[in-house]
């Protein structure tokens, strides 16, 4: 615990944090990897280029100050970073690291601001948090560890097949090199590969979501191929994966991990929304439902630029023509004129009315515009909070406007 005046300093430092926050976060990272460089084979170098990161650390030091003297407020916020952490292999010897590291930048950026008395709260406060981000991490690597099939760190697969599922989209299957048991997992989750391509100092760590049913011998992952873009370089990992991995490959995993998890213990009517790469959780609680809870209502919709670009569509189409209790739609922002869909453009408030059940249980993931889309229509029709479900892929943003 910490004393009344330690709070009561943090708590004088969120304005601060409102403003300069992204700029402390900044200057810590850049800080962090040249001085600790060894680091950069945990960290997602894309996230770095593209801002994602600072930013995702500056939200969750200024929630930290703001929830100072009731830390139990960001429990939820604690486990779903602890999960993503032992995911990429954190461990307690690297929180003296960047608690060391986040006071200097906080002392570079602010500068005459930062008295002592600011440096020496931060640095209380900074402790009680590592030790509960510690704790947490623990509990996560031993029932990973512990877990029939399961293992700690990472362990060696083989992609017995590699699966063209659209221009851009490709399924790999993945069985362990030594031939044992894998963990099982909830359907919405996700495992970790790293890989060292050619020519790069540094391992390289992803996260990809599991796009099948558990219970198989196997792991799927469904990859889009990350292009060159206006502000963004081509995707490493992504690039590497669909040009040099083949059948035969060897690829380093973590156990399944995340939060994002779909509820089996309700019957309640599903909608499942995906967009683009988005559909890799969403087939995987398909999947699920369909196999463990064949009379659970459920409605997938999907939203591709067109149909060259949309995965696994046979895979879902089979499913809604063999099961009465899907249904299925498609969403073709651009369609061609051979491709099979229900509406063109956007998914919007008034077409999901009168598609789907307003007391369902809504599950969604694809690219961050799409899902301020989808959330804003869902908080529009006064869905409960309770009762919306949504995956980030890379460090966790906010929906609201």
């Amino acid at each position: 615990m910490l004393d009344q005046q330690t709070v009561a300093i943090i708590k004088s430092t969120v304005p601060v944090l409102q403003v300069h926050g992204t700029t402390i976060t900044t200057t810590f990272y850049g800080l962090l990897f040249d001085n600790h460089p060894e680091l950069l084979n945990i960290f997602n170098h894309a996230n770095q280029r593209q801002g994602r990161q600072q930013t995702a650390l500056a939200n969750a030091v200024l929630a930290a100050a703001m929830n100072i003297d009731q830390l139990g407020n960001i429990l939820p916020v604690v486990k779903q970073i602890a999960e993503k952490h032992r995911a990429l292999g954190v461990l307690p010897e690297h929180y003296p690291i960047v608690g060391e590291t986040l006071l200097a930048a906080i002392e570079q950026v602010l500068g005459n601001a930062a008295t002592p008395e600011i440096i020496g709260a931060w640095a209380k406060a900074y402790g009680v948090i590592a030790d509960a981000f510690i704790g947490v991490e623990a509990e996560k690597y031993r029932e990973a560890a512990e877990a029939p099939g399961g293992w700690s760190g990472f362990r060696n697969f083989v992609v017995t097949r590699k699966v063209r599922e659209s221009e851009l989209i490709t399924s790999f299957y993945l069985s362990p090199e030594d031939g044992g048991p894998i963990s099982s997992y909830s359907p919405g989750q996700y495992i970790t590969v790293r890989v060292q391509p050619e020519g790069e100092e540094y391992s390289h760590i992803r996260h990809y979501s599991l796009s099948s049913a558990p219970g198989q011998a196997y792991y799927r992952i469904t990859v889009k191929r990350e292009g060159e873009g206006i502000d963004r370089p081509a995707g490493v990992v992504s690039t590497y994966l669909h040009d040099f991995v083949q059948v035969g490959s060897i690829l380093e995993v973590g156990s399944p991990a995340g939060d994002f998890v779909l509820d089996q213990r309700s019957d309640t009517p599903v909608v499942l929304i995906s967009g683009g790469v988005g559909l890799t959780p969403m087939v995987s609680m398909l999947e699920t439902i369909i196999a463990a809870q064949p009379e659970r209502e459920v409605t997938y919709i999907h939203a591709a630029i067109n149909g060259s670009l949309h995965a696994m569509k046979d895979r879902v189409a089979d499913l809604a023509q063999s099961h009465s209790s899907l249904r299925s739609y498609v969403c073709y922002e651009s369609p061609g004129e051979e491709d099979k869909y229900n509406r063109s453009g956007y998914i919007d408030l008034s077409w999901l009315q009168e598609i789907a059940d307003v007391n369902s249980e809504f599950y969604f993931c694809g690219p961050t515009p799409f899902m301020k889309v989808i959330y804003k229509a869902l908080k529009e029709w006064r869905v409960p909070d309770d009762r919306i479900h949504f995956e980030f892929f890379g460090p966790a943003g906010s929906l609201e406007e």
